[in-house]
């Protein structure tokens, strides 16, 4: 078999990666299948809207938090024993949930269920680097997000129709029962590496060992900018899709089922625009930092736009604006992109992990502090979202730093006559180079 980082990847490395972006798919339904139980989560467990809102925030809160230590494990213990756990803890989650009838249950239920999430994306990214070429791993990624949105789409109108009949516990027992199954179906037919490839996994260190790794990936400069491309382009279809998306709408005259069918346009969108985005970049990897600050560019101005509207936004104005938001999850993929081309294999779930953590550090900031916004302001969401302005803004600006400063060790590595993954030409805003330092861009 060919290496995957000069050869093709053969069939069986795509029936591998299938079989583990199945589990990101169930990964993605425990993730947001609570977003349309929201009225029976309420009524169940006895709670109000702010309550309600909790159970987001430690989820995700939780898939942040768990990022870093995942790409450590993925690293150890290869994917495919990680995987295997992540499926064990979600089906875990969601059993919980499903016999759940008090608050305190139900947010440990989520807990477990977004420590499982929190293991699974970084697990298959680092499959993906292992079994495909460099110039294939930004179309395999987008084609995994994809493949997520399906699980996305079956948390919706079909779970809802499922709560309205069988019911809560059913559901969910069914949903949590399935996916401890699957655990075995991965156990069995996921492999780390390619046939014939010898495993490349971190050797067993100390803490001090594993904090010096997590520390080597976050000084390269490449780790660096992932992290913050994938802070700034993610969290606002996060932040809508996932909490505030709804309350905002309706507060903009349309009802909740309207509501609801608009937030569809993320999830088709970015279903969409994954494998067009990934595709393009995998076939001009120069074009990836300017795809980036133009989506910034972009989304400040639609906020802009939005924010300072007369009256209320008409939906011909938010549909296009919410499409052009979900696009941030495909220009997200970007930052793995640059974890995985500027790390060693070994290194590479480290890496990623590192990257995964500022999407969803972003998606904490902004949800919580659209809701402590609301709160001051009596529901004013023209003031509670400029805080996801506010964290746009930070996100741009450290992306471009990073940006300027990845280019100028590139230009020092060019001059050595080192490899680089993407070509550059300098431009007036670049910086000189002043000390040596690992290659990114």
């Amino acid at each position: 078999m060919a290496s995957p980082a000069t050869g093709r990847a053969t069939r069986r490395s795509w029936f591998i990666w299938l079989t583990a972006a199945a589990v990101y798919l169930l990964a993605v339904f425990h993730r947001t299948s609570f977003g349309v139980a929201g009225l029976e989560a309420a009524e169940r467990f006895g709670v109000g809207a702010a309550a309600l809102g909790t159970f987001t925030v430690l989820q995700v809160g939780v898939y942040a938090a768990m990022q870093i230590p995942t790409g450590v494990l993925v690293d150890r213990y290869g994917p495919r024993k990680v995987l295997t756990y992540a499926l064990l803890f979600l089906g875990l989650g969601q059993v919980l949930l499903a016999i759940a009838t008090s608050y305190p249950l139900g947010l440990l239920a989520r807990a477990v269920l977004g420590f499982g999430d929190a293991l699974t994306f970084v697990s298959v990214l680092r499959l993906i680097a292992a079994h495909f070429p460099g110039r294939q791993y930004s179309v395999v990624t987008s084609f995994t997000t994809a493949i997520g949105y399906v699980g996305n789409l079956a948390a919706t109108v079909p779970l809802t129709f499922l709560l309205a009949g069988p019911g809560w516990t059913p559901t969910f027992l069914v949903a949590g029962l399935v996916t401890v199954v699957y655990a075995v179906v991965a156990t069995l037919r996921i492999k780390d590496n390619p046939a014939g490839v010898p495993p490349v996994t971190a050797a067993p260190a100390g803490r001090r060992v594993l904090a010096g790794r997590v520390l080597e990936a976050w000084r390269t400069p490449g780790t660096r900018l992932g992290f913050w491309v994938h802070f700034a382009t993610m969290f606002g279809a996060n932040v809508l899709s996932m909490l505030w998306g709804v309350p905002f709408l309706v507060a903009q005259g349309m009802s909740p089922a309207a509501a609801s069918a608009m937030l569809t346009v993320f999830v088709f969108t970015s279903m969409i625009g994954g494998p067009v985005v990934g595709n393009l970049i995998g076939r001009r990897p120069s074009v990836r930092m300017p795809l980036v600050v133009g989506f910034l560019a972009g989304a400040v101005l639609i906020w802009a736009v939005l924010l300072s509207w007369p009256g209320s936004v008409p939906a011909p104005v938010l549909a296009p604006a919410f499409a052009f938001f979900a696009l941030g999850g495909p220009a997200s993929m970007i930052g793995f992109a640059l974890a995985r081309d500027y790390n060693p294999l070994s290194r590479v779930g480290t890496a990623t992990g590192v990257v995964n953590v500022g999407g969803f550090v972003a998606t904490t900031i902004a949800a919580l502090s659209v809701g402590v916004l609301l709160e001051l302001t009596g529901g004013n969401f023209r003031v509670a979202l400029l805080s996801i302005v506010a964290v746009l803004l930070v996100g741009s600006w450290r992306t471009l730093v990073w940006w300027r400063r990845a280019r100028a060790v590139l230009f020092a590595a060019q001059a050595r006559g080192e490899r680089i993954p993407v070509q550059v030409r300098r431009r007036r805003w670049d910086a000189p180079q002043r000390r040596p330092a690992a290659a990114a861009a």
